[in-house]
C-alpha cells in the first residue's frame, strides 16, 4: 500500500508564489515516476509536471513558471509555481507510477485571485 499526502496550497494573490509537497509513505519503489496533475470543475484532470530518472515533463501551459523536483530517495516530490495567476486555481493532485501501479493523493486547493 502506498499513501501520498499534498500539502502546500492555500489562497494565493496573483503575482505570488507557492510549493506545493508531496510525501510518498508504504511501500514506495525508488524507481519510479512522480508527477503533479491539476483539476477545475467540470475538467478532466491534467498534468502539469512529472519527474523521473529520465529527467522532468511539464505541459506547455506552465512551461517557465512551474518547476518540479524530488528528493534524492524518490519520496517525495514538490512543486514550486512563480508569478501565479488566476487560472492556476484548481485542486492539485500528487501521483506516483511503478510497475504498472499508478497512486494519487487527495489533492490539495489552490486559488489565486487576481
Amino acid at each position: 500500500q502506498v499513501r501520498l499526502v499534498e500539502s502546500g496550497g492555500g489562497l494565493m494573490q496573483a503575482g505570488g508564489s507557492l510549493r506545493l509537497s508531496c510525501v510518498a509513505s508504504g511501500n514506495v519503489v525508488s524507481v519510479n515516476v512522480m508527477g503533479w496533475y491539476r483539476q477545475t470543475p467540470g475538467n478532466e484532470r491534467e498534468l502539469v509536471a512529472e519527474i523521473s530518472r529520465e529527467g522532468t515533463n511539464s505541459a506547455d501551459t506552465v512551461k517557465g513558471r512551474f518547476t518540479i523536483s524530488r528528493n534524492k530517495l524518490q519520496t517525495a516530490v514538490y512543486l514550486q509555481i512563480d508569478n501565479l495567476k488566476p487560472e492556476d486555481t484548481a485542486i492539485y493532485y500528487c501521483n506516483l507510477r511503478f510497475r504498472g501501479r499508478s497512486f494519487w493523493g487527495q489533492g490539495t486547493q489552490v486559488t489565486v485571485s487576481s
